[in-house]
This record gives structure tokens, sequence and C-alpha cells, in this order.
């Protein structure tokens, strides 16, 4: 999600000329997406310098790309021999996973083994770099490698919570009290939209918060059936029934994007917004007022996974210094960079160097999530086309146009054929 625009990159290291690895042994070509200011870009930066440091007869080259290149002509130009030797890369089953099955990314899994990466990373930041021979997430070889991460949380307007005598909330029942206390006053809590994928992120945390690891396994990574009408997922969408009857959610948030509601919560009109970690840059810089975050009360699942992957092209030309360029990123100092910077590193859990308060309490409230192994990816992930299901299916919820088991009814179906497309495809 926070890597939905295309973000135009300019050359770290060596020349930024056309052309990918190519067949020059002294070239690591470098293919990612990110602007040199974010958390990620300047880690990347770093990274380059120490394995130019390492490898000092081999140039880097990075390439200009944007995400929606890469994402919708990778499995067009990798077929050729033209292509990077490392590449950032968007994961799940219909992308990274789908390089994998078609032979178009190289099987990581003896480096990961070699170099300590499985011991590195959090077991549920590994599962989003392994696919099957189907391409399905979750298990098979390493394909793709992760060092930075994201997740879904809550941002409170603290000021509004003082001025109405509300208390911070710690636990879920404490969460719907607010709720209602704040409408109590005339004021509606709840920052929301449901033109795009915020409603939908608002629905699967209380999926999972009457849900467990078991419902996610099967819902995500198809290791059972799953019934949308089984207690999680009815508790979950009667609840936020509840909540909409209640008022807790403006009635014309169904037209609303996730910028309508950022900027909302941002000018302070609502006191709370769940949503990712890819806004924490922007709401510290932006907001006038004192605010805080935190996780879901009550949920030891959240929203969230890894950030892009490192993939290795099956065509590319110097691949071991590659892998030589993964290990780098997955450093101790490259790491610290990341966090410094308002990024999530996944390779070091220690929080207490990071120098700015509130982006140590961020990346210490992820870490929270991977020492629970508490990531359960998004609603979305498991099919083709169930992102625009899902928004539709909230719109109706907010409209009231459709019970919660109609809501549940529509889920259920694009679900099942989505799955029977991927198995049987």
């Amino acid at each position: 999600m926070a890597l939905a625009l295309p973000l135009a990159l300019a050359a770290c290291g060596g020349d930024n000329g056309g052309g990918g690895g190519g067949s020059d042994a002294n070239t690591l070509t470098v293919w990612h997406y990110e602007n040199d200011e974010s958390a990620m870009g300047q880690a990347w930066a770093r990274a380059i310098e120490i394995f130019e440091d390492e490898h000092p007869d081999v140039t880097v080259k990075v390439e200009n790309q944007t995400f929606e290149q890469i994402q919708k002509n990778a499995s067009i130009f990798l077929t050729g021999d033209d292509v990077p030797d490392v590449m950032e890369y968007n994961k799940g089953n219909a992308t990274a996973g789908q390089l994998a099955s078609q032979g178009l990314i190289t099987p990581l899994t003896d480096e990961a083994e070699s170099r300590g990466w499985g011991d590195i990373l959090p077991a549920s930041i590994q599962t989003t770099g392994m696919y099957d021979e189907q391409g399905l997430m979750g298990s098979g070889d390493w394909y793709g490698v992760a060092n930075y991460g994201e997740f879904v949380g809550n941002y409170y307007n603290d000021d509004m919570f003082t001025a109405n005598g509300i208390a911070i909330p710690t636990t879920f029942e404490e969460f719907e009290a607010a709720l209602a206390a704040f409408k109590e006053k005339g004021i509606t809590p709840l920052a929301e939209a449901g033109s795009e994928y915020p409603m939908g992120q608002l629905w699967y945390e209380l999926v999972l918060h009457y849900g467990d690891r078991s419902l996610v396994d099967d819902y995500q990574l198809f290791k059972g059936d799953v019934d949308f009408h089984d207690d999680a997922f009815t508790q979950a969408t009667n609840k936020l029934d509840e909540w909409i009857k209640a008022g807790y959610i403006a009635s014309d948030s169904a037209a609303l994007t996730a910028e309508d509601m950022g900027v909302s919560f941002i000018n302070g009109t609502y006191p709370i917004m769940v949503s990712g970690s890819w806004w924490f840059g922007r709401l510290n810089e932006e907001i006038p007022f004192q605010w805080s975050q935190g996780l879901f009360p009550g949920n030891d699942l959240h929203p969230g996974s890894s950030g892009n992957l490192w993939v290795v092209p099956e065509n590319a030309a110097n691949k071991d210094l590659a892998y030589d360029f993964i290990d780098i990123t997955l450093s101790d100092e490259v790491q610290e960079i990341l966090g410094q910077a308002g990024g999530l590193p996944v390779a070091s859990t220690d929080a207490s160097g990071i120098t700015d308060e509130k982006t140590r309490e961020m990346t210490e409230n992820f870490n929270t999530v991977l020492d629970e192994d508490g990531l359960a990816f998004y609603p979305d992930w498991p099919v083709a086309g169930f992102y625009d299901v899902i928004v539709s299916e909230m719109q109706s919820l907010i409209n009231q146009s459709k019970t919660p088991d109609e809501v549940l009814d529509s889920l259920s179906s694009a679900y099942e054929d989505g799955k029977t497309d991927l198995l049987e495809g």
C-alpha cells in the first residue's frame, strides 16, 4: 500500500545508463523504486556504499524504474538476458509467486541457509518470500528476501481525547467505550474511507480480533477450508455493522479515499484513525496537535507483512554479487539506518538506539507484533481481484444496502472462485 504510487529513483553509485545485468562481471545492476529520501532509499544507499567498499572492482548501477513498470512488465522483460542482477518486487501469489512458478526468479533456499537469513528473519516475514511449485505463498523454496516491514495500527488525536475527558484505550472494551463516548458528545470517532483499502483493513482487524492463527493460515495460505459464516467472520462483520449503525463511522465514508481519510485525521476532524505504518512519516511532519499511536487494542494478530522483496532474476549475470548485496541490506548498520529514518527493520528488534521518540515507539510496536508472530498479512491477498470485492462489500455495509450475511455471502463466493482458479489454473 505504501508503494502504490510510482517513485522515480535517482542513481546511487556508478552511472545510471540503460541496460540490465548484461554480461559485465564487474557490474552489479540493482532495480528498485524507492526515492532517495525514504527510509529504504537511505538505507539501501548505504548498503551500496558498503558493497562497493567490499567489492572495489565492482561498479553498482541503479536503473530508473517505477513500481508500475516492474509490476506490469516483469514477466515479459525477465524472459530475456538484459535483466538486473537484483530487483525489488512485490510479494504475494499473483506477483512474486507468479514469477517463481514461471521459473523467472532464482530459488534462494541454499543462500538463505548458508547465510543464516532464516535465523535473522521472523517466521511471518519469511512467509512472504517462500513459494511452492504453484506459486502459492508460505511454503516451498525461498524466492525473495525482505528487509523492512509494515503493519496496521491505531493513531490517536490525544488533544481530542483530553478535551473530552476520554482515556486512550488499551483494551477492546475500552476502545468500544471510547467510540461510544465520542459519539455521545456529537463527535464521529473513526476516520474512514470506503472507496479504497482502509475500511477493509478495519474489518480485517475485527476478524483477527475474533480469530486465531489457524484462521489466518486457512484464509491466506489455503491450509484448510474457510467458512465465511464461522464465528470470527460473522462476529467481525456484525460488529462493524453495529458500529456503522451507531454512527461511529461517517455515513459519507463509502465514497472517501484513503487520502481523504488521512487528511481529515491530520486536520483534527476525527479522534481515531486505524491504518498503516506507511502514514507515519507524513503524520509526524504534518499533524499540528499532540498525537500517539498503538496496536489495535485486544489483538494478538494484526494486518501487516514484510515490505517488498529482493528477488534475483533467473537470467541474472551476477547472482553471487546479488546475494552479497542482499546480505548487506540485512546487516545491523543498514537496518539501524532504516530504523532511524522511520522504516521498520526486520533483521533487528532492538529499537533502543532510535533517537526520535515517535519513530522508536512505532518500531517497538512493530517489534511486539513480530515477537508474537502476529503479522496476518492483508485481507485482499489470498486471491486475484479480491481487493475490489472487499471494497465493494464494505461500501455496501456502510450504505446499509446489504446485511452482514449478504456481505459474507459475496465475499465467500469471490474467495472460493479465486481459490479454485489459483489451484486449478
